[in-house]
This record gives C-alpha cells, sequence and structure tokens, in this order.
C-alpha cells in the first residue's frame, strides 16, 4: 500500500511539473515574441531532441549573478569567463530535472574542459542532497554548485526548474530552454560549436 501510494505521488509530482514548466514555457516565449516583433527582431526556435531551445538573435547581457561551489566559495559568472557555459538551475526534487541529469553529465563527459563546462547549479536549500543524488543517478562529472536562496533563478527570471541558459565566453547569454532536454544530442553540441567558432572569430578579428 505504501509503495502504491508513493508511486502515485511521484506520478502525480511529475505530472505538475510538466504542467508548470509547459505554462512557463508558452507565456515566456509568447512574451519574449512580442518584444522580438515589437523591435524588429527575429530570435530562433531550435530542436534539440524533442525540446526548444529560443537562441536570441543578439547575445544578451547577463546581470551580476553569484553562487557557491562545492568547498563554499562563492563564484561568479565571471569566473567562467572564456568558456561557453551550458548553466542548468536544477533541484533534486524536480522529476524533469532527474531525466536529464544523466545526459548533462555525458555532454560534461564528453565536451567539459578548458573550452567548455556544463554548470549544474541546485537551488536545494539542503545542499547536503546533492552527493547522495549524483551517486543514485552516476553521474561523475559534474561539479557541484549551490544556490539555495534562490537568488539566481530570480535574478535571471528563470520560472521554473530545470531551466538552462547556453552562455558564450564573454558572459553573454546565447539562448535557453524551459524543462528537460536531451542534452548529449548532436544539436546541443552544435549550438555549442557555434558559441566556440563565433568567439574564435571574434579573436581573429581582433587580432588583425
Amino acid at each position: 500500500m505504501n509503495n502504491s501510494f508513493k508511486i502515485i505521488a511521484w506520478a502525480a509530482m511529475a505530472l505538475i511539473s510538466v504542467i508548470a514548466i509547459a505554462t512557463a514555457l508558452f507565456f515566456y516565449q509568447r512574451n519574449n515574441a512580442s518584444k522580438s516583433l515589437l523591435s524588429g527582431v527575429v530570435n530562433v526556435s531550435v530542436d534539440i531532441g524533442g525540446q526548444r531551445f529560443m537562441r536570441w538573435h543578439t547575445p544578451r547581457e547577463l546581470p551580476l549573478i553569484s553562487f557557491q561551489d562545492a568547498t563554499g566559495k562563492t563564484v561568479t559568472l565571471a569566473d567562467f569567463r572564456g568558456r561557453v557555459v551550458l548553466l542548468n538551475i536544477w533541484a533534486t526534487w524536480c522529476p524533469p530535472c532527474r531525466e536529464e541529469m544523466p545526459s548533462l553529465d555525458r555532454l560534461n563527459a564528453k565536451r567539459g574542459g578548458p573550452a567548455f563546462e556544463v554548470v549544474a547549479l541546485s537551488i536545494d536549500r539542503d545542499t547536503a542532497l546533492v552527493k547522495p543524488f549524483y551517486q543514485e543517478f552516476g553521474v561523475q562529472t559534474l561539479r557541484g554548485y549551490f544556490d539555495p536562496s534562490s537568488k539566481v533563478s530570480n535574478t535571471l527570471r528563470a520560472p521554473g526548474v530545470p531551466t538552462t541558459l547556453l552562455i558564450d565566453q564573454e558572459g553573454r547569454e546565447i539562448g535557453r530552454t524551459l524543462g528537460p532536454a536531451v542534452w548529449d544530442s548532436r544539436q546541443v553540441e552544435a549550438l555549442i560549436d557555434a558559441a566556440l567558432l563565433s568567439s574564435s572569430v571574434k579573436v581573429s578579428v581582433g587580432e588583425k
């Protein structure tokens, strides 16, 4: 009986999360589309394994945000300058986050390094929950980053979790998606490659 109740509870949580994400995505993209039409700027929706990634026509400046690493040290996006970053805002209690976390780890295992990193930012109030979560899902390459106050979510106007931003080497937002995605897909790698290429082209032009 207890097991049946747990299954029903998890199913209800998953359904509520999906509905909340879908609603947030609808209003976010509708508002964004309205602003784009008014300003004459056309943003592009990219399919990333069944999920929509909204890529901005022009990279957007991001406000100053700070969070903690696994040692408790305060870090900011400035600490990642020179790297393309996939910033994933998530929580252990979020069913869609559980769904996509293994693919984020696979992406970081394949592409993580001096030029790129997946920054998985937990908004759990209890940061101790993240380590056993990583162990449960076999996450091996993602580092621990924490924002128990959820200030980053509010500052970046992330309406729910998971919300994921692709950030260029200058710390600007290239685009974002709301909801889970297949992050080790070729479409995502193409977005990363484009971001890296854009940065290298700017460096080459500057050197001339």
